[in-house]
């Protein structure tokens, strides 16, 4: 063999391993996944009927649902959504377009929220129990909607900053040229050319806050009660689940299991329908 077929020989056994070792650890992760998923619903269906949509949480040894639980988690979520998404559109769209006139100012805002990124929830609730339980003297659900908005404002930046970057600069040089202004050009022009990716940026960070405890436990707490006020504490889903399964009651155990359930399909369900987002946008 000369060295080039040597050289050819290695490669191609390089590649075999490198592909053997993708496929194990494929195989490893989607194992994991399909044995999560499979005790979520061979347990949490079991437990899932029509009086979970429709009772409150119950004491123990009694029947009940988590509807409380349900609406708190949705009026938490959507609130802090409308909170932190126009805050992440404005700070990625000034990352991506304005922070190169700043300076370094842009170079910290982007630092400050690659750090908000990966800072664990548990910290931004807190920092929410700190500056706003602490000082209000009460938990209420305001307080957890503004943990959650923490934790969505980071995600819709960077997807925001990310997506406006790919649109090429011949769509902004070409409404230069038409003699619009900057915010114009932002707004007509690349928002609607970015909207399949911002809207991805949108989904995955409501996934990723809907399914949040750590936070809820400092600021919102939990309520054993229908409670439509968000200024007291309400009961959310993350909370109920973990002091239902750490209780001692079968009962609540079972309930703990539905919830889980529902919160799993909630974000397995976002999650599908950002992918196909991505799909339908590059398909076009």
């Amino acid at each position: 063999m000369n060295g080039t077929t040597l050289l050819f020989q290695r490669r191609k056994v390089m590649n075999i391993l490198a592909m053997s070792a993708a496929c194990l650890a494929l195989v490893v992760g989607l194992t994991f996944l399909l044995m999560i998923l499979w005790t979520l619903i061979s347990r949490g269906m079991f437990s899932l009927n029509l009086k979970t949509f429709t009772q409150m949480t119950p004491p123990p040894g009694n029947d009940g649902g988590l509807l409380n639980a349900i609406y708190g988690s949705l009026m938490m979520t959507i609130v802090g959504t409308l909170i932190g998404t126009p805050i992440g559109i404005l700070a990625g769209t000034y990352l991506s377009e304005y922070s190169k006139r700043s300076g370094g100012f842009g170079s910290s805002v982007r630092f400050v929220n690659s750090i908000l990124l990966s800072t664990p929830s548990v910290v931004v609730g807190f920092f929410i129990y700190a500056f706003v339980v602490a000082r209000s003297g009460h938990f209420s659900a305001w307080a957890g909607t503004l943990a959650l908005a923490m934790i969505l404002i980071p995600i819709v930046t960077s997807s925001t900053e990310n997506m406006l970057k790919l649109i090429p600069a011949n769509l902004r040089e070409a409404s230069a040229a038409l003699g619009a202004p900057r915010w114009r050009t932002t707004v007509m022009v690349l928002y609607p050319s970015a909207k399949a990716g911002m809207l991805t940026g949108i989904l995955l960070g409501i996934a990723r806050i809907s399914g949040e405890s750590a936070p809820l436990l400092f600021t919102a707490l939990n309520n054993q009660f229908w409670s439509s006020n968000l200024s007291k504490p309400m009961a959310n889903l993350p909370v109920t689940i973990f002091q239902f399964a750490m209780s001692p009651y079968d009962d609540w155990q079972h309930l703990a299991w539905a919830g889980a359930l529902i919160v799993t399909m909630g974000v397995l369900l976002l999650n599908i329908f950002a992918r196909l987002v991505i799909k339908r946008s590059a398909s076009r």
